[in-house]
């Protein structure tokens, strides 16, 4: 069983991610209750899924026909794969596309008790139901097909997996420095509500201390030059905001509207007014 050529383990690959996001897809735009093209590539697939799948097969092959044992290397193979994605995945790119921190029995937010199961009944029904059909239609390719198919679909796949993770980089950075300057912003406006404070006390002083006009005169006159200073910094980096939030191209947004569970530990806030601009953007 399972005997095939390179071509065809790569066309039931890409036939598995297919299927994968069909299942993610529905399931999400089922709960949203509009479409969404759920997964990290804007092409309708999900690789998770497709290694899931050949992973499963593989692991399979010295247990076929033990019901119990399919189940539980499935279910094995599948959660290692999906928490050693995870990780890679926040890691390179400041965040979780998918996250099951609030699921029971779960596994720092990559894998839980549930998807784990699920994946154990997904490979019964991979190994004994789904997969024979798929190998009727494939299997009849001729290998002249097969090659061609294959190649077309892994030329747009790479492609498109390229520009996806430039994109996913692109937006980690900018989580990041939003993250930054908003806390710099937070630091400047109490810098200034502690100027405003300090002008105030001495605008009383001046009034009642007359002996010492001058010396309270150029403090004023330095506590104006700092809050000035400040007003020019809070300006520069609100700008640098505005144009950060604003430098998010349309697919940088589609990678927010196809992951709207995504997280992040270090940018979980900025993330979120993101999240809200994305909203906002969509809807203009």
């Amino acid at each position: 069983m399972y005997v095939y050529t390179w071509y065809q383990w790569l066309l039931f690959f890409y036939i598995y991610c297919f299927i994968g996001w069909v299942i993610e897809s529905t399931y999400v735009s089922v709960r949203s209750l509009h479409f969404v093209n759920r997964g990290f590539l804007r092409l309708p697939l999900l690789p998770l899924y497709g290694s899931g799948a050949i992973l499963m097969l593989w692991l399979c092959l010295p247990v076929k026909g033990n019901l119990l044992l399919v189940f539980l290397f499935g279910m094995a193979g599948a959660s290692i794969l999906e928490y050693a994605t995870g990780y890679v995945m926040e890691r390179l790119f400041k965040m979780k596309y998918w996250d099951y921190t609030y699921k029971p029995f779960n596994i720092n937010g990559y894998i839980c008790l549930g998807t784990s199961l699920a994946w154990g009944f997904l490979t019964l029904l991979l190994t004994e139901v789904v997969h024979r059909p798929l190998e009727w239609l494939v299997l009849p390719l001729s290998r002249t097909a097969c090659i061609t198919v294959v190649l077309l679909i892994s030329v747009v796949f790479i492609i498109d997996t390229i520009r996806s993770v430039k994109e996913a980089l692109d937006l980690g950075r900018i989580l990041e420095s939003l993250t930054k300057i908003k806390a710099e912003l937070e630091e400047v406006q109490v810098q200034i509500a502690l100027l405003k404070a300090e002008t105030t006390q001495k605008v009383s002083e001046f009034k009642t201390e007359t002996l010492v006009k001058i010396t309270n005169l150029k403090a004023e006159t330095t506590s104006v030059l700092k809050e000035s200073a400040l007003a020019e910094r809070l300006q520069s980096l609100t700008e640098n905001k505005e144009k950060l939030t604003k430098y998010l191209t349309f697919y940088r947004k589609g990678i927010l509207r196809r992951n709207p569970t995504a997280s992040s530990r270090l940018f979980g806030e900025t993330l979120k007014e993101l999240k809200e601009y994305s909203k906002k953007y969509k809807k203009s």
